[in-house]
């Protein structure tokens, strides 16, 4: 009762906007996430058995989403006639806007079908797909890889600069540079040395995915997300409606022409003049806070399908970091060493049915609202999401972090000074920015 009554305190009033993150990252967040954890338990087993836990997705950066394995595991993903490339629908097509290939009932052919929920983060795996095709280009023009070698490494190029990007763009803007430089010490061609203070996994070849990260600290996007977002210049659907339409970015269906993503909404694109005074704005992300757009209250069955009836994000995610026994925020603080906040600093009163202890995901979403404007993570969330996303790829033998320390982004793909940051895979990947 105290769980559903939390989350329904959670509906946004008077909607404030992040000045530091456009809407973009929230996305690529939403693809990091697809990317490094799956787990197909439904909640209701959950309850009963806590412990099994299993990420069915490899706790690696190596796009497995995207990839679906290799063209020889998943040939239907790749286009047959040039393998080496990723089947992309529409292309050259006018009138239809580049696609991930479907079903006949609309449903996507792709690697992990999270990545179809809604048009946005739909669209940025496409944007993926059409970066490691372009890689494919590039590698073909070097020549300096023999043909059957030109998949491995154009995958290894898209997988270097994902993760480069990951860790030099996206984390700065979550959890805070100063943050990052805790944890991570690049040093140029000598091994990065990456502290972790929590996160020490015993498995170092199949390190576990922290139930605390992935129940609670990296569900912190959820609280990022506008009920609606401009994607191009005539058209601000919902996020979600109750049946898919050109008004709303429901998933699970071809990509209308109306809804067609122009990038320069979501992120900032090198080259590109910022907005004048009559141009209209990116769209930038919702404070990181305790409030959830009220969307999200009622999430389509795209989200969640049927016979689940359980529509509330809030709801969800609350009721599954108890049924998987998740400690409250406090108890992580103080396992931590950090000044733990109370219950009454948190908003929740006195109510004596909490015993003084917070759900870690309301705690984590609050400590970032109390402690740095919402603007970022603060000291719990942004250590667990900084020590499981430098640690992960550290562990990982085949990252740019542990195979080639010295690796650094380079022209075409980068810009002259060294710089790849989300824009840039963006034009490398020749998707529409203006």
């Amino acid at each position: 009762e105290l769980l559903n009554g939390l989350a329904e305190t959670m509906a946004e009033v008077g909607a404030a906007n992040n000045p530091e993150i456009l809407a973009g990252f929230t996305f690529l967040g939403q693809f990091i996430d697809h990317d490094l954890t799956l787990d197909t338990t439904p909640l209701s087993q959950q309850q009963q058995d806590p412990d099994a836990l299993t990420n069915f997705r490899s706790a690696r950066y190596d796009l497995d989403s995207v990839y679906g394995g290799s063209p020889t595991e998943r040939p239907e993903l790749y286009d047959p006639n040039d393998p080496d490339k990723l089947l992309i629908d529409g292309l050259n097509d006018p009138n239809k806007p580049d696609d991930v290939p479907r079903q006949s009932d609309g449903k996507a052919i792709i690697g992990d079908p999270r990545n179809d929920e809604n048009l946005i983060v739909c669209q940025l795996h496409v944007a993926f797909m059409k970066f490691h095709n372009a890689l494919v280009d590039h590698v073909r023009e070097q020549g300096s890889v023999a043909a059957e070698g030109v998949f491995e490494e154009a995958q290894r190029l898209c997988r270097w600069h994902f993760q480069w990007m990951v860790v030099h763009d996206f984390l700065p803007h979550v959890v805070g540079q100063d943050m990052v430089d805790q944890v991570l010490e690049e040093r140029d061609s000598q091994p990065a040395k990456v502290k972790l203070d929590f996160y020490k996994p015993k498995n170092t070849d199949m390190p576990m995915m922290p139930v605390e990260f992935a129940v609670a600290a990296y569900r912190f996007g959820h609280s990022m997300v506008r009920g609606a977002y401009r994607v191009n210049d005539t058209n601000v659907p919902a996020i979600f409606g109750a049946e898919p339409n050109d008004t709303n970015l429901n998933g699970s269906r071809p990509i209308p022409p109306a809804l067609e993503i122009v990038w320069k909404f979501f992120f900032a694109i090198p080259g590109l003049d910022p907005p004048g005074p009559e141009d209209p704005p990116p769209n930038q992300a919702r404070l990181i806070d305790s409030k959830l757009s009220a969307p999200l209250f009622n999430l389509p069955s795209s989200v969640v399908p049927p016979p689940d009836v359980l529509v509330s994000l809030a709801q969800r995610n609350l009721l599954r970091g108890k049924r998987l026994g998740l400690p409250s925020g406090q108890r992580i603080a103080r396992e931590m060493g950090v000044a733990a906040l109370s219950n009454q600093q948190l908003g929740l009163g006195n109510e004596s049915g909490w015993k003084r202890e917070a759900p870690l995901w309301f705690y984590i979403l609050k400590e970032a609202e109390l402690q740095q404007g919402g603007v970022r993570l603060a000291a719990i969330g942004g250590r667990i999401v900084a020590e499981v996303f430098l640690g992960l790829l550290k562990l990982d033998d085949n990252s740019y972090l542990s195979n080639d320390p010295s690796f650094r982004p380079a022209p075409p793909m980068a810009r002259e000074d060294g710089q790849f940051l989300m824009g840039d895979l963006l034009k490398f990947a020749g998707v529409r920015l203006e």
